[in-house]
Formats: C-alpha cells, sequence, structure tokens
C-alpha cells in the first residue's frame, strides 16, 4: 500500500512541477509520476529532508527538485 502512496504523491508533485513551469499540459501522467519520483530524489538529496512529508517524501524540496528537472529536460528537448 505504500507505494501506491508513493505513486500518488509523486504525480501530485510533478503535476505541481509541470504547471509551475509552465509543462503540464505536455506531460501525460507517467511523466508527472517519474517527474515527481526523480524530482524528490534529487530535491532531496540537494536539498535535505526538510518540512513537511508525505509518504515519506519531503514535499519543499520535492517540489523544487522536481521544478529544476522538468525545467532542464525541457530546455534539453525542446531548445527551439
Amino acid at each position: 500500500m505504500h507505494w501506491l502512496w508513493v505513486l500518488i504523491v509523486g504525480a501530485i508533485i510533478g503535476a505541481i512541477a509541470g504547471a509551475i513551469t509552465s509543462k503540464g499540459k505536455s506531460m501525460g501522467w507517467i511523466s508527472n509520476i517519474v517527474a515527481g519520483l526523480v524530482g524528490s530524489s534529487i530535491g532531496e538529496a540537494v536539498l535535505g529532508a526538510w518540512g513537511p512529508q508525505l509518504a515519506g517524501m519531503a514535499i519543499i524540496p520535492s517540489i523544487i527538485g522536481a521544478v529544476v528537472l522538468v525545467w532542464l529536460v525541457s530546455f534539453v528537448l525542446f531548445r527551439h
């Protein structure tokens, strides 16, 4: 049951990152989950696990990491 919550929270974090970077319409739900999970790992590795936590992920560093990840990926893939 824990993995289901991790996927749901990852999708929400990815959707928030997509909305902040204005890339939310081009991202599907699988991309949201991947961006949320990878961004969470990056954000917590760089910024630490501070702030409120949900499903084992620190929300604020996770969102920051996901925003940076979505921005970098969109910059590399869609530079036109």
